[in-house]
């Protein structure tokens, strides 16, 4: 390699710690650089798609995360009053594919699985209580400034910092996008759904004009989320009640449901300008946010490292020049804006739609789509977010 310093990586989060187990599979040296004490256990994102199953078994991660995690072959639309709209089933996509289902399994636990399998590698280091706070671009190497002053020195940083990103700051880049106007409520309970909703899948969407849902089952839950009026009270929000009131319109008469994990959060789509600027690279939350109806944005965070590391290393080995990571921003950016972005904000305007009109259509489309085998399976080479890969592969 021409370059000997290490690879900085801001965040050890599970994009953050694919990009550092990516890297370290190539030989190349990283220095993960963590604001927390730990890795981090919060739950957050819990659906990985096929295609992001695939990469992480190429890093070796992927069977411990299917031994931890719940596989869910079949997606689901369903109407307020329990009736099918239509149901998808991830098994066509054997022919694309080696893992075809989503696996729900929460996020900490990919980061532990990294975290483990980089722990005896001399390649990796990783720093707790190291919150980047600035970056600087010395065009010939990289320095990340940490919140007590302490400065390191290496070959590129990549911002994996999530949607407050330092790195992104530092590099000047402006994160342009929108915020909706209500918030999502996340409810997770131990009472199992399926025992009183006949044929219930792992994943079912609920599209109704007066108050869309979702149901998702994780090891051990489910977890449900909700729209908030903005109206509405962040203290009114987090109250019992609240919870069991949003709970009692999943089945009508039941109410009874034991409360777990209550989680409040504001949602935005946005995406930054550019995902490189000089030295200074993003993937993830610190690169593009979004709703997380199709549960995109971990796996589009996942997919960023995987094509971030493939340019970088020929870059670092000297095999190519960097101009080559402007074609990560182009492949990247190009499918987040194209099909993520576009996507997430269609699957929210479905579920929630009003006109009637508009609700019948979105019901018979779905309906129409499920019933032919041939719209199935492309229906689902775009949920999978197999199409979107497919998509930045023909961008050069």
């Amino acid at each position: 390699m021409t370059e000997q310093k290490p690879v900085l990586i801001a965040g050890a989060g599970p994009v953050g710690l694919v990009a550092a187990a990516s890297l370290v599979k190539q030989g190349i040296p990283v220095v993960v650089l963590e604001a927390g004490p730990t890795i981090s256990t919060e739950m957050r994102a819990s659906t990985f798609h096929a295609p992001t199953l695939d990469m992480l078994d190429d890093l070796g991660a992927a069977e411990a995360m299917i031994a931890q995690g719940i596989i869910g072959p079949r997606v689901q639309y369903r109407a307020r009053d329990q009736s099918l709209i239509a149901e998808f089933d991830f098994r066509v996509l054997a022919d694309v594919t080696r893992h075809p289902y989503r696996l729900q399994c929460e996020q900490f636990k990919l980061t532990r699985i990294l975290h483990e399998l980089m722990s005896k590698n001399p390649l990796y280091d990783i720093r707790f209580n190291a919150r980047v706070e600035n970056a600087i671009d010395h065009g010939e190497h990289v320095e990340a400034v940490l919140e007590d002053g302490t400065r390191i020195a290496g070959a590129y940083l990549i911002g994996a910092d999530g949607a407050h990103s330092a790195v992104r700051k530092a590099a000047g880049i402006a994160f342009e996008g929108f915020t909706w106007p209500e918030r999502f409520l996340v409810l997770s309970t131990e009472f199992d759904f399926a025992s009183i909703i006949p044929g219930l899948a792992d994943v079912s969407y609920y599209a109704d004009p007066e108050e869309w849902f979702f149901l998702l089952r994780v090891p051990g839950v489910w977890r449900a989320m909700f729209p908030v009026r903005a109206e509405v009270s962040d203290e009114e929000v987090m109250t019992e009640a609240f919870a069991r009131a949003r709970f009692a319109r999943v089945v009508e008469g039941r109410c009874d449901y034991p409360i777990k994990h209550t989680t409040l959060y504001r949602v935005h789509q946005r995406v930054a300008e550019t995902f490189c600027r000089g030295r200074l690279l993003l993937v993830g939350d610190a690169a593009h946010i979004n709703n997380p109806l199709g549960g995109m944005g971990l796996n589009g965070g996942v997919h960023d490292a995987v094509n971030l590391v493939e340019k970088l290393v020929p870059v670092l080995r000297g095999e190519a020049d960097d101009a080559v990571l402007s074609l990560y921003d182009r492949q990247r950016r190009g499918v987040t804006v194209e099909h993520v972005q576009r996507q997430t904000i269609v699957n929210k305007q479905n579920l929630e739609a009003r006109d009637p009109v508009a609700h019948q259509a979105f019901r018979d489309r779905m309906a129409s789509t499920a019933a032919d085998p041939a719209k199935a399976h492309a229906y689902l080479l775009g949920m999978s977010m197999i199409n979107s890969l497919r998509r930045a592969a023909e961008i050069v």
